[in-house]
Order: structure tokens, then sequence, then C-alpha cells
């Protein structure tokens, strides 16, 4: 029991004294670690944490000593933790009592070798660490920014010689080195044959192997580094052997380099139409800044086929065409300069095209096409900024492939968000899609067309490996060919639900793994919660793991699953998707709010507005803008801006608008914001420009005056003062002079230094705020002036710019020398940059301004100033701002006149003036207005000066100019004779008349009713009228009515009828307020006579109207027939009414009358002097009766036949030609022909020979025979028809062929009838048939003729008859004759005689009937013996 005891005491003991050590180690340790010890710097001291804990030597290896540095503190706790408790353990089974204390000492010897080594390894630390803050002085030290010791040194050599460039650079770090040539950078790999550089212990060389022509010009080097850079410049001239200097000029001369002329100006452009943005430069580009560069919305612009981009030597141009809403936005164009690139932006608004329909919307834009797909797109768009009509309902996707032209519809039902799946598209082919936006009024204009795109798998390519093999080659392998014992396929996976809206729902799935070589289909079924499951696609083939279902029924949960197919089989199906249904309706976006214009130029407006508070999916805002009060709303930005603030453009001067806006999403457009606060469009209020040109007008030994020229903007609110600061030239601190602002342009600084010297800079105030500081004024010698001539004048001013001239305006100075100033010397320079001036006026002028004129249009001028005394000319003033010599647009002069009340004023119009930009008036340019002699105020667009009493005194220039716009400006010279004209129609005014627009006036009308009115300026209601005639006042009577219309300022007396006691003076007095006139019309003799006779004449015909009348009185006229129609019109007829005609007292008959029509007419078909006399026709009825007469005689009969000729004339055909045994016959045929119708026959332009013509006429031609025709006879034959004014003319061109023929033909005839003449032939024939009665002697006689003369033969029934017997033949010359003696009833019969000779023969007939004593003879028979 003794013995446990111990053991367990002792067990105790040495726990105990471990957790002591413990303790005691523990506590030594974190004494250790706050322990501080001197470092080697001087005042500085650290935290040493490099400290371990106290281990025994026998339980660390050897490693672990020499990695003990590395070792943390924390570890080495762990490790001693861990000892203890093992020792702790090895000490429960040992029995050794002493161990304990062994061990302590070798802790202890363990410590103190540990901390030995800790000690070094902190010296050895610290010994670095001092090392490298020694190198990094040193370093310090060295550096230095880059700086050529030895500069460039320029060289002149001959052609193909060989030249170094050498300089000397000396920086650290080193700096880097870049060669240019004439400003560009010198790519030497490029010229690596001819040009090496070289840098070697900071000699910078550059070696030209061979130099021609080329290679002169400037060199530059460019030593660059972190610190700065240094650059040195060397020209090289390179001469050539035929004697030129080659690259001389260029190289010896710096170039200017271009810079923009002007800046890019917001544009315009419609849908559709070609953009052109043009940007000049001030001279031609360099070769280094060719490379113009354009951006759109920051991104760089590449040529295309819709983009073309040029550059010329001094204008660069981007071309867009067709334009669509698409390219809306900022353009930009970066040119690139020594200094740096500079770039002008604009900002390009595209318009609606015209609508396709009338009240159509605008178009869609920005078509994106994703998740592309075999067999299916996904399409978004943004919809239009303009409804049309009505509000947008939705939207049609149209689709064409690459290879056709028609666009074909992808969705029949209207799709109202702005996406859309389309589906059913043929794999592996090009397709573009497109998109109109569709309201009440119908289909709008189609968006921009996207890019082709292919329908292709998009996992296509990760079915494919390539595997490097040996000698660079590759192997590709495909899953296809590893999959190739796949059959049947496997379902597929992941059936979900990517897409819901509330019209369609778009399936995804994943392609079952592994797929299979065979091409793959699917089938897609679909089963409501707990139905059967049914076929989706049935009517179409599914390549895509995608597939819209448009036909689900909003409210139900549907299950889908899908089966893969090839040519093996169908899959089983997929994993049913969880429950689907139709997405809720997009709602529209909230509007913004919080929609605040800003002024900003006096062209644009600039907006901010606040998001709504639901902001998610909005894409951007459309803006509008209207005149206040109009209600006529247009489109700002056809693209959405996706900003919360847009610069309005293009808006008009002064015009006061209103704005909205609208959010723009995926669902539409919302509704319009509230509309914005009114503004009135003008420039915004800011801080003047900084003054500039400081000079010293004046100089004591402890005083300057100081002047200066004011700002070049006043920031739209007069410049209220300035304020002065000073310092002692190499002083950094500048000192105020004035703590009030003082108006004047010119300040006195007190208190200097004499000997002294002094800057001077100046701040402009106005409402706004301070400007910036001028450029410090040259250092100003404070010492008194003593020089004998004046000092410079100051403060030199252009106003009143005009195409060829100016007025310069100035102070005189302040320093007068040894006399006062009696001139001054203007002296001009053209070109901001020229040092060239010339002088503009010989002799001194005494005034201080002074007109300039004969100047160059559109050049810009300088001036400055001399100040003249009796010790000659002083220094001149500093030169005024450039100018450029330009009308400024809506330049107007001073317009002098008399107001409403009287007054006279002077008027200066011009847009910029209003009540916040006043005009500013002046007399002489700078002599104040007197306020007790005139009041100035400005109105919108107009400043006014009115002079309350206008004398003597007020004569004078007359200036004024606006504000902030000193080159709006003008003046007027008011002179006496102005004055003097003014007071007259200042009385006037005070005293006005009332204007006449129209005197009296005496009107007759149709009812026979006589009005007398005259008009005056329109007169108010308080106008008064009193009408006097012959000196008393009249009044309105039944037969006199009296009225005064006082808007139009009518007075009209009406007599109903007028009456010999009318006849008189007339005096219409007229008074409106101060307004006052009178008017006469004197109504007596002629006038009243003439008027009273045409009042009863009208009177009468009025009345006559009310029975039968002649609506259209008698009157001819001549028909295209050549007939003469005499007519007439009746109206207001019965069936009682009749109609008769008349003629010198006859009625007429054959007269044409339409009761129906009232028209009634005799047609004349030929015209003789029968037909003239006096025509009447008579309507009647018991309700009265009216006439007509026409006196067709004389003058009117001369008329009708001068119209009838000229119809004739009008009907005649053309010229022909007919052949006769006479000669030709040239005739022409008309329908009419009369003798009043002149005619003339013409040959070869002259009258034709009487003597060989005919000339003839009947009732249908006229014609002229041209008698035994030959050769001479051939040409042109003309006919002149004179109807009494016009001529008529016919030609025939009687020659060549047409003439041989006629000749020809006239021969023939005319053969033929000498034949005929000589033929035989009885001249007398024959009887038809004689009687004679039985028992008489019958005696034939007949003449014949012939040449030769003819044989003679008698016949009786066709038999010769011979003289003898009962018949007896005599022959004489031309006469023959047959008696027959004693005929009898045997002798009836046909009798004939025949004659012939060589030219031919006839034969006459006779019958001879013999009739018996006592029976009549035939009716029809002569009768003989």
């Amino acid at each position: 029991m003794l013995t446990g005891t111990r053991w367990d005491v002792t067990m105790e003991t040495t726990k105990m004294t471990l957790e002591a050590e413990t303790s005691q180690m523990s506590h030594s340790l974190k004494v250790s670690s706050q322990k501080k010890k001197r470092t080697f710097t001087s005042s500085e001291e650290e935290t040493f944490q490099n400290t371990f804990p106290i281990i025994s030597a026998d339980v660390m290896s050897v490693k672990e000593l020499l990695d003990i540095g590395s070792s943390s503190r924390h570890t080495a706790w762990e490790i001693m933790k861990d000892m203890a408790h093992k020792e702790y353990r090895r000490m429960k089974w040992t029995l050794f009592g002493n161990e304990a204390e062994k061990m302590e000492r070798d802790v202890s010897k363990t410590r103190l070798i540990l901390r030995s080594r800790v000690d070094k390894i902190a010296l050895r630390n610290r010994g670095e660490e001092k090392v490298a803050a020694q190198r990094n002085y040193l370093e310090a030290l060295r550096r230095r920014a880059p700086d050529f010791i030895i500069p460039l040194r320029s060289h002149t050599v001959w052609e193909g010689m060989r030249v170094v460039l050498t300089c000397t650079v000396q920086g650290y770090p080193p700096p880097k080195i870049t060669w240019f040539k004439d400003g560009v950078p010198l790519r030497c790999p490029h010229h690596a044959w001819n040009y090496t550089p070289e840098q070697k212990y900071g000699v910078c060389t550059l070696e030209i192997r061979r130099c021609s022509p080329a290679d002169a010009g400037k060199y530059k080097v460019i030593a660059k580094s972190a610190l700065g850079q240094a650059t040195t410049f060397a020209t090289l001239v390179v001469n050539s052997f035929q004697g030129a200097t080659s690259g001389s000029e260029r190289s010896q001369t710096f170039e200017p380099e271009a810079q923009f002329a002007c800046a890019l100006c917001p544009t315009w452009v419609t849908e559709g139409e070609r953009l052109t943005l043009q940007c000049t430069f001030t001279c031609p580009l360099l070769p280094f800044q060719q490379d113009v560069t354009w951006f759109k919305d920051g991104v760089q612009l590449e040529p295309s086929k819709t983009v073309n981009m040029k550059t010329d030597s001094n204008l660069a141009t981007l071309i867009l065409e067709p334009m669509h809403k698409e390219h809306e936005g900022v353009y930009t164009v970066h040119l690139r300069t020594r200094s740096g690139i500079q770039e002008r932006s604009t900002f390009v608004y595209v318009k609606d095209a015209a609508a396709i329909v009338q009240g159509g919307p605008g178009s869609p834009l920005n078509v994106q096409v994703s998740d592309i797909n075999k067999d299916y797109v996904f399409l978004t768009w943004e919809p239009p900024s303009a409804d049309g009509s009505s509000f947008v309902e939705g939207y049609h996707v149209e689709r064409k492939e690459l290879s056709e032209e028609q666009w074909t519809r992808c969705n029949s039902q209207i799709q109202k968000a702005c996406h859309f799946p389309v589906f059913g598209l043929k794999p592996g082919a090009y397709y573009q899609f497109r998109v109109r936006a569709v309201n009440k009024a119908g289909a709008g204009r189609p968006s921009k067309p996207t890019d082709p795109i292919l329908t292709e798998d998009p996992q296509e390519a990760t079915r494919k490996m390539v595997v490097s093999v040996d000698r660079g080659r590759t192997l590709t392998v495909t899953k296809d060919e590893l999959e190739g014992d796949v059959t049947v396929p496997f379902p597929p996976t992941d059936v979900h639900a990517s897409e819901r809206t509330d019209s369609y729902v778009v399936l995804s799935w994943s392609p079952p793994e592994p797929r299979g070589r065979e091409p793959l289909t699917y089938y897609v079924e679909r089963s409501l919660a707990g139905g059967n499951w049914e076929r989706v696609s049935l009517d179409m083939v599914v390549s895509s793991p995608r597939f819209p279902v448009f036909d689900l029924v909003k409210g139900r949960r549907y299950y889908f699953r899908v089966r893969s197919v090839n040519k093996y089989g169908v899959s089983d199906p997929s994993d049913a998707s969880g429950p689907v249904s139709l997405g809720k309706p997009q709602a529209l976006p909230t509007p913004p709010h919080s929609l605040i214009p800003y002024r900003d130029t006096d062209t644009s407006v600039l907006l901010k507005w606040q998001e709504p508070e639901d902001k998610e999916g909005i894409l951007g805002y459309y803006l509008y803008y209207s005149e206040k009060g109009k209600e006529n709303w247009k489109t700002i930005n056809n693209k959405p801006c996706t900003k919360t603030s847009f610069t309005v453009h293009g808006l008009k001067t002064g015009k006061e608008y209103v704005f909205r806006v609208k959010s723009v999403s995926r669902a539409g457009n919302s509704i319009s914001s509230e509309e914005s606060p009114p503004i009135t469009v003008k420039a915004a209020l800011r801080v003047p420009s900084a003054p500039s040109a400081i000079v010293l007008l004046l100089c004591t030994d402890s005083e300057m005056v100081v002047g200066w020229r004011a700002p070049a903007r006043s920031g739209g609110d007069p410049v209220r003062g300035y304020y002065l600061d000073q310092k002692e030239e190499g002083e950094e601190v500048w000192r105020e002079v004035n703590e009030k602002a003082v108006p004047e342009r010119k300040l006195k600084v007190s208190n200097l230094t004499s000997g002294n010297y002094y800057q001077f800079r100046v701040f402009a105030a106005n409402v706004v705020g301070v400007s910036k500081p001028s450029e410090p004024s040259e250092p100003f010698l404070c010492e008194k002036w003593t020089m004998p001539e004046p000092g410079p004048p100051y403060d030199v001013q252009i106003k009143e710019v005009r195409d060829t001239s100016l007025v310069a305006v100035w102070s005189p100075p302040l320093y007068e020398g040894q006399g006062p100033v009696t001139g001054y010397l203007l002296e001009v320079c053209q070109g901001d940059q020229s040092d060239e001036w010339t002088a503009i006026n010989d002799q001194p002028i005494t005034g201080t301004h002074y007109k300039v004129s004969g100047l160059e249009t559109g050049q810009t001028y300088c001036l400055r100033v001399t100040a003249v005394n009796e010790a000659g000319a002083g220094c001149p003033s500093l030169p005024s701002e450039p100018v450029t010599v330009t009308t400024p647009p809506g330049s107007k002069d001073i317009q002098i006149g008399v107001d409403d009340d009287g007054f006279i004023c002077l008027t200066y119009e011009a847009e910029e003036i209003n009540e916040e930009t006043p005009g500013l008036w002046n007399k002489e340019y700078s002599e104040p207005i007197d306020e007790s002699r005139a009041q100035a105020h400005s109105q919108k667009n107009r400043a006014v000066l009115t002079l309350t009493d206008a004398s003597e005194e007020d004569l004078g220039l007359y200036t004024v100019e606006v504000t902030d716009n000193p080159s709006m400006s003008s003046s007027y010279d008011f002179t006496a004779e102005d004055l003097e004209r003014l007071k007259e129609l200042s009385w006037q005014v005070r005293n006005p008349l009332i204007g006449l627009k129209t005197g009296w006036q005496v009107e007759v009308s149709e009812e026979g009713r006589v009005r007398l009115w005259l008009q005056t300026e329109s007169l108010s209601d308080a106008a008064e009228l009193r009408l006097i005639l012959n000196d008393q006042e009249i009044h309105s009577t039944p037969r006199r009515t009296i009225s005064l219309d006082k808007p139009k300022g009518l007075v009209e007396i009406v007599f109903d009828p007028l009456s010999p006691e009318d006849q008189g003076s007339y005096t219409a007095q007229l008074r409106d307020g101060k307004a006052k006139n009178q008017f006469t019309l004197v109504f007596v003799d002629d006038l009243f006579r003439q008027t009273m006779a045409l009042a009863g004449a009208n009177r009468h015909n009025y009345k006559r109207k009310f029975g039968p009348h002649f609506q259209e009185y008698l009157s001819w006229s001549v028909t295209d027939e050549c007939e003469v129609v005499i007519k007439c019109k009746v109206a207001n007829t019965t069936k009682e009414t009749t109609l008769k005609w008349f003629k010198e007292g006859n009625e007429m008959k054959g007269v044409a009358y339409d009761p129906t029509s009232g028209h009634s007419s005799f047609t004349i078909s030929r015209v003789t002097q029968e037909e003239t006399g006096t025509y009447k026709a008579v309507v009647s009825d018991k309700r009265g009766e009216d006439q007509s007469f026409l006196k067709l005689s004389d003058k009117e009969y001369d008329k009708l036949l001068q119209q009838l000729s000229k119809q004739c004339a009008l009907s005649a055909g053309p010229l022909s030609i007919e052949c006769t045994e006479e000669g030709f016959r040239l005739f022409c045929s008309l329908k009419y022909y009369i003798n009043y119708l002149k005619t003339s026959w013409f040959f070869k332009e002259k009258p034709m020979d009487q003597t060989r013509t005919r000339t003839g006429y009947s009732q249908q031609k006229v014609w002229i025979d041209v008698l035994d025709p030959t050769e001479k006879d051939q040409g042109k034959y003309s006919l002149e028809m004179f109807d009494g004014k016009d001529t008529h003319k016919r030609h025939l061109d009687l020659s060549g062929q047409a003439f041989a023929d006629a000749l020809k033909e006239y021969q023939r005839l005319k053969q033929a009838a000498l034949d005929a003449k000589r033929r035989a032939h009885v001249i007398k024939g024959l009887p038809d048939v004689v009687a004679i009665m039985e028992g008489k002697t019958l005696c034939l006689t007949c003449y014949v003729d012939g040449d030769p003369y003819p044989d003679i033969f008698w016949l009786r029934n066709d038999k010769q008859i011979a003289s003898e017997g009962q018949f007896s033949i005599t022959k004489e010359h031309k006469c023959t004759t047959i008696t027959i003696n004693n005929v009898t009833m045997q002798d009836s019969g046909k009798y004939s005689i025949f004659v012939e000779n060589k030219y031919g023969s006839e034969t006459v007939d006779v019958t001879v009937s013999v009739y018996k004593r006592g029976d009549k003879p035939p009716a029809h028979a002569v009768m003989m013996g």
C-alpha cells in the first residue's frame, strides 16, 4: 500500500511539475515574443515575432532543426504539447524518478541553443534589409528622366550616299527609343534593306545605307520612360544629281498638320435612305493622318456592303445605305495628330419612313436570333416608338430562305410580346427573319432583316474529338463512329419548359446519350394531370431538342414526355416533366417619372428623368415632344435610350415645348409619363468665358492702370463685373486687387514698387458665377511713363459684322503723352495668324469708332488702333479678336418708326432677344442712354428704344447689341430729316384717320336695285356713321336702306327703286374713337341717268323671267357639215307655251323645237342672199311672252359668210390630180364651196400663168386646168383659200414619177379624143320611133361626119337597102336621106344607118310604125308625113 501510494504521489508531483514547466514555458514564450530589440536604423524599433518553443533536441530531427527558421510558433507549440503528453505517458510506465529533472535540464539547454540560433537569424535578416535599403537608395539616386545630352544633327547629303543619324540619351531606368520620320513612326522591319537602328550604351544611331529623295524629311527621336519623355529633331536634305534639292522644302519647313475645320451637327435621316456624314479639315491630311476612323456608340465601323468610308486630302466621308433604326446613335470620327487623338461627335436620328397603310405603326427594330437549332430558332425584338393611329396590338413574324425572294408569315395569330419561337425550319438552310407591327389600321413597315443564320445542331461540334498522333498528324474521332452499334435510341432526359408565356410554352430536353449514328428525331407527348398521353407533334418532324406548344388551355396543368426516333425504332418515353401551364401575361412596364427639361443650347434641350420603381425587363426609353398647347406629339428617338438623360436637338429657338417619355420592354411600350414642365428653347446660363489680352494702359512710379478684353462669351447673362489679381514676377501666390467687382474693363492698381515687374490676371463674373482666370499677363515694369507719344487705345471691339464691312469701336488711351490725342490710325490684318498689317486710313480720324468697308466676304480679319498726337503715333493697341466677315444669320437693321401711342421708337429684331437676354442700347457705341429721354425694353425677339419726347437733343448714332452675342448688333443715325418726318407721322398716329380700302362704288343688281357702298379698315363696336345728302342728314326709309358693317368697315345705301329725288352729293362721316374721316360721292348727271336706266332695264328683265322667256337668245353657228344653224333656248315653259319663228314678218316653216329641253333651231343647208333679213322668235302663253331678234344682214351676214368660208376651207381635202384630153386638172374637194371663199393657185410659190390655165368650181369642188402641159409644168402646186381672216393652204408635189405618169395619161387621153373626133359618127341622129299612115311617103334624114369621109349604109332589119324601087337614097356633104314611097304595113320595122371609116363606125336605129287610116298612132312615136 505504501509503495502504491508513493507512486501515485510521485506521479501527481511529476504531473504538477510538467504543468508548471508548461505554464512557465508559455509565459517565457510570451515574454520572449514581446521583448523589443534595437534595430539597425537609428531611433527605430520593431517587434521580433520569430519565437520558437524550447524543445528537447533528442525529440527533434536534424531536418526540423535546420528548418526551424521557417517553422511557425503555433506549429512548435503543438509539437511541444504532443511531446509533453507522450512524456507523461512514458513516465507513467517507468519508475525512474529523476527523468523529469533530466528533461528539465535538457529543455533549458535546448532553449539556450535555440535562442542563440534565433538571434543569429534575426541579425542576418537585419543585415539583409539594410543592404536592400542601401541598394534601393543608390538606385533612387540613379533614377533620372530621359534627356538627350547629344541631340540629333541635321545632314545634307547627295543622292545614293550613306548617312548615320546619331544622338546620345541618358536616363534611368533606360528609356524606350522610337524613331519618327515626318511625324510617322519609322517601322524599320518594313525598310530593313535601307534602315538600321541601333542602341548601345545610350548611343542611338539610324543608318540609311543609300539615300534617295524619298528619305529626305524631318527625323525625330522620342525617348520615353515612366519618369517622362524627351525629344530631339533633325532634318535630312537629299540633293539630287539633276541639280534640285529633293525634299528640301518639306524637310526644312514643318508641314502643318490637319485639324478639324468644323463640328459635326446633329443629322436627321429617314429610314431606308442614305446617310452621308462629312468632316472637313483645315488643310490636307499628312501621311500619318490618313487613317481617319469612324465609330458608332464607341464601336469602330468597318467597311461593308452598307458602310462606305472615304478619306480625301481634306475631307472624310461616311456613307451608310440603307439606314435603319438600329443605326441611330452617336457617331464619332477620330483624327490622329501629333499631340494625340482628336474627335468630333454627333447624334444621328433615324426618322420613320412613310407608313405602308394610312395610320400604320412604325417598324420594330433590333431583331435578334438566339437558341439556333436544326429546325428551331428563338427571336426577340424591340417595339417601335410610333404606334400610328392606334396602339400596337401585336406583331407578324416573317421568314425567308436566303435563296428565295418571297417572305413567309410564321405566326397565324399576332404575337403580342416581342419574342417568338420559330419552328419547322429546314435543317442546314440559311434563313433571314423580320417583324412587322400591327394595329387597327393594318401591318406597318417591316424591320431590318436579320443577318442570314444557318440552322444546324449546336451539339455537333462537341461530338468530334481531334487526337494528335506521331509526326504532327491528327486523327478526328466522332461519336457517330464510336456509337455505331447503337440501334434503337435511348429516351431523352431532362424534359422541362424553358420558356413560358401566356400564349405558348417552349419545351426543351437533352438528347439521349449515347444517341447513335443514325439521324434522330423526336415524338412529343402530353397529358393532363391523371389523363392519357397523346402525340403533340403529329403533323411535323421534330429534329431539335426544342418544341413550342401553342394550343394549351389557360389554367390547366400539363405533363410532357419525349421519345427518340431513328430508323431502327422508337425509344421508351422519357421521364415526364413537371407540371407545366401557361404563364401570366407580360404586364406593360410602368412609365418613368420626374421628367425635367433643362436649357442646353439655343436649339437643344437636356431631358432627365427617374426610372420607374420596377425596372425589371426595361430595355430603354422613347421620348416625345410637342409645342406647348398644340398636342402634336412627335417622336424624338426611334432607338430606345438606355440612360436616364437625353439631349433633344433640332428645336426652334424661342419656342416653348413639353416632353413625354415611355418605358420600353419586350411586353411593349408603357403609357406616356406625365408631361414635363414647359421650357423655352434658349442657351443655358453659364459663367462667362475668361477675359483675355491684358494690357498696360498707364504707369506711374507706384501705380498701374491695367486694361483687358471682354470675354468672348458672357454665358447668356451680361457680365456684371471683373476681379483682378496681381503678383510680382517670380512669386507663386496671387493677391486680390479688388474685393468688389468693377464694371469697367480697366482698373488702377496702387501701392506698387517702382522698378519691380508685376503680372496680372482677370476674372469675369455674371449672375451664375465667376469665370476661369485669364492667362497671366506678361511682366509689366512699374516705371513712370515719360514718352511724348500717347499710350495705346484699348478695348478694341468689332461690331455690326456684314458681308463686306464691319465697325471697329475702341476706348481712347489713358496716357496722352505731351499733348492731347488728335486722331487715330487703323490697321487691318487678314488671317488670324498673319503679322502683315495694312493701313486703313491715311489721315487720322477723330472718333472712337469707324466703319471698315471693302472687305472680302468669308475672310478673317483682325484690327488694331494707334493714337496720334503732336509728337507722333504711339504704340498700337492689342489686336481685336479675329472675326470672319459674313453677315450673321438672322441679322437685321434697326428700324425707326412710331408706335401705337405716337412715340418715336427704334426697333431691332433678333431671335436671341427676350426678357432674359435683352438688347443693350447705347449712343455712339459707348454713351449710356439717358433714361429721362428714352426708355428701353425687350420683348420676344425685339429690342425697343422709345423716345419719350423726341427733339434735336436726341439726334445722333444709336447702337444696339444682343447680350452674349455682340456680333448680332446694328446702328442707326437719327437725323433731323428723320425727326421732321416722324413728328408728322406721330401727329397722324395721335390724331388718326380711318383708312379707306375702297372708295364709293355704284352697283346695279339683277333685280334692278341700286347699291352705293364704300369700305374702310375694320371698325370697333363704338364706331358711328352720319350720312349727308345735299347738306342734310338722311336715314333709312322703306325705299332706301342705310347700313354699317363695323367689323368689315362696310357702308351701304340700297335703293329699291332708284328715283329722281335720289340724285345728289352723298357724304359718309365716320368716327371711331379718336379716328375719324369722311368720304363724298357726287351722284348726278350722266352717272345718275345711266344708273337709273340700267336699273330699269334690269328690273324689266327680271320681271319677264316669271313667265316663259328666252334663256338663250337667237344666235347662229356653223356646223362641221358647213351648215348654218340658227338657234335659241327657252325656259319656264308649260304645255300651253308656243314658240314661233318669223322672217321679215312671215312665219317660218321647218323650225325644230324640243319642249323638254327648250332648244329650238332652224338649219340652212346652202346659204344664199335669200337668207339675209331679220329673224324673230316669239315664246308666249297666258303668263306672258318674250321675243328674240337676230338681224342677219350687213356686217352680221359678212361675219356668217366668213365663218362659213372658214369651215368650208377646213373641210377641204388634199390637193389631187386628174388627167383630161386638154391637160391636167388639179382639184380640191370640199363639203361646200361659196364664192366668199377666195381661192388662189400657185406654182412654185408664184401665181400661175392665166394664159395656160383655166379655173373652175362647183358646190363641192374647186379646180384649175393646166392646158397642154410640158416638162416645165413639173413642180409644187399650191391652193390658198382665204376666208376673210385666215388663209388655208393645200399642196401637191407634181414631179418625178408622179409627173411622168400624169403626162403619159394626158397624152393617151388626148390621142383618144383626137381619134374619137375622126371616127365616123352620126352628128344628128334619128328619133327612136316614127309613125306614118299607110300610103304616104316616109323621108328619114341623118347628118354624118368623119375624116376620111365615111361610107354610109342604110339597113332594114339589119339588112342593107339598095337605092331602087320603093327606096331612094341620096348622099350629100355630111348628109344622107332615105325616102320610102307609098309605105305599106309591111314596111314597118327597124331601120338603121351605119357609117364607117378607118377610125371606127357607128350605128343609129329608128323604129318605123305604119298604121292604117282611121287608127291611132303609137303615143310615143314621132308623126311623119
